[in-house]
């Protein structure tokens, strides 16, 4: 019996789970749409609310996520929201599970299962992600709460002697170990291996970097037999660092990002969702267009954004209920400029259009 003709009553439950995951990843990156990065830890929500003058509780923490998540019409440009564990948990003013909120937007519930980062011991200033321990089991708990993908964010550093090899292949092998995990609990991983933008390297080097990382993942992920069609890759932009003297344009940052990627990543993964690591809003959405402009890939090219969908949305609340509407307008346009991006039909004109 072929695939195409293999009913849904033979299926083991292993391939009927597997089919349930590829369709997820697959929704995740629908044409015009992304993922919303809402999966802060509690240090740094506090810093994003310190910086509007809000003192981070989880009362106020719940009261900004609830905004972002109950926007009108937020799931027509965002098909999937990642979460931290806190979130999860929540509830809307009226009881609903922040999950089932999402889910009557048609948005698809995603968590945050890393604990951070600590320092790679005998390495200074490489870090390494944390979280293996007593994850199979939070997995399990996770998607009883209503989660179907997953995010485990690595960091690499660039600078005087760094990465070095050890640093890349530790996160690496992390980073397949996770994805196998939360492939066994039905759930799929968002595989996000980062290089940090802080530095004063030039856009060869990043990219450089960038290609032997994404190499050393791939090759993990495979030892440890993780289905690529089941997975999301969420990689940083090849960009030169912040403090480089040398900066370049738009179309030569998706032509280097794109060069490295088809060197790189398989064709069987669905879609690769970037982040954007420090960029302005305004920068992510440009790039992320400029890449989609160059015509079709072996896969999607999508965005699961933080700050750069965030930042303009807590400058117009500033943690006054008042302002509510104008800060879910916000979060709305640039979801929509960034739904526009996905198809290469952004323009700088569109900034200061409101539907």
């Amino acid at each position: 019996m072929s695939a195409e003709t293999l009913s849904a009553e033979s299926m083991s439950p292993h391939a009927k789970t597997l089919e349930v995951m590829t369709e997820t990843a697959r929704a995740l990156v629908a044409p015009g749409k992304g993922i919303l990065a809402a999966d802060e830890s509690t240090p740094t929500i506090a810093k994003r609310l310190a910086g509007i003058g809000v003192e981070s509780t989880e009362q106020t923490r719940q009261a900004f996520r609830e905004l972002l998540f109950t926007a009108a019409g937020i799931g027509d440009t965002v098909s999937g929201a990642i979460l931290f564990d806190e979130t999860l948990r929540q509830t809307a003013a009226d009881g609903t599970p922040f999950p089932e909120v999402l889910t009557r937007q048609g948005v698809i519930t995603g968590i945050k299962v890393d604990r951070g980062t600590k320092p790679l011991a005998g390495f200074p200033a490489e870090v390494i992600t944390e979280g293996l321990d007593g994850l199979r089991g939070r997995l399990t708990e996770y998607a009883a709460l209503g989660a179907r993908f997953t995010k485990w964010r690595a960091v690499i550093r660039l600078g005087d002697g760094r990465p070095t090899t050890t640093c890349i292949e530790a996160n690496a092998h992390a980073l397949a170990r996770y994805a196998a995990l939360a492939q066994e609990a039905g759930l799929v991983p968002i595989v996000e291996p980062e290089l940090l933008m802080d530095g004063s390297h030039d856009l060869a080097r990043c990219a450089e970097v960038t290609a032997t990382t994404l190499r050393a993942v791939f090759a993990e992920l495979a030892r440890h037999r993780v289905v690529l069609e089941a997975i999301l890759l969420k990689p940083n932009m090849v960009l030169p660092g912040t403090d480089c003297p040398v900066q370049v344009s738009d179309d030569e940052i998706a032509d280097v990002t794109l060069a490295v990627l088809r060197h790189t990543v398989p064709a069987a993964v669905p879609g690769i969702v970037f982040l954007s690591g420090g960029q302005t809003d305004e920068q992510a959405t440009s790039r992320l267009d400029a890449i989609n402009r160059r015509g079709p890939q072996p896969w999607e090219l999508s965005f699961s954004f933080g700050r750069a969908l965030q930042a303009p949305v807590l400058a117009a609340w500033a943690g006054d209920d008042a302002n509510r509407s104008a800060a879910q307008a916000a979060l709305l346009h640039r979801a929509r400029l960034n739904g526009a991006a996905r198809h290469g039909t952004y323009t700088a004109d569109m900034e200061g259009v409101r539907v």
